[in-house]
């Protein structure tokens, strides 16, 4: 599975930004389509993501800002992150489990400047 993650950028607070991850190469039986986070110092944090049986799941910090969805036609996920904070500013990967394994993206930046 080979995972392109892109969307990020600077962006002010309250503002909004959309990032995409599209998975190519096997893309059945897959797991789990994530996104997480990462600031340097800071272990890498779940951000929202879909289960095998279709849930979406969501990190505390994001809920009722930031949405997750799906296009399985497209094998893309996208995360609309709305009224964004200064401490949203972090690396955001997209992260597939399937089959035992973690799959990972490049990451793509996001700064939020207050």
């Amino acid at each position: 599975v080979q995972l392109q993650a892109f969307g990020g950028g600077l962006v002010q607070a309250g503002g909004s930004l959309r990032l995409s991850c599209a998975a190519s190469g096997i893309t059945f039986s897959i797991k789990t389509f994530d996104w997480y986070r990462q600031v340097p110092g800071k272990q890498r944090e779940l951000v929202a993501g879909i289960r095998s049986g279709g849930s979406t799941v969501y990190g505390d910090s994001v809920k009722g800002r930031f949405t997750f969805s799906a296009d399985n036609a497209r094998n893309t996920v996208h995360l609309q992150m709305n009224s964004l904070k200064p401490e949203d500013t972090a690396v955001y990967y997209c992260h597939v489990a399937r089959l035992g394994y973690d799959y990972w993206g490049q990451g793509t930046l996001v700064t939020v400047s207050s």
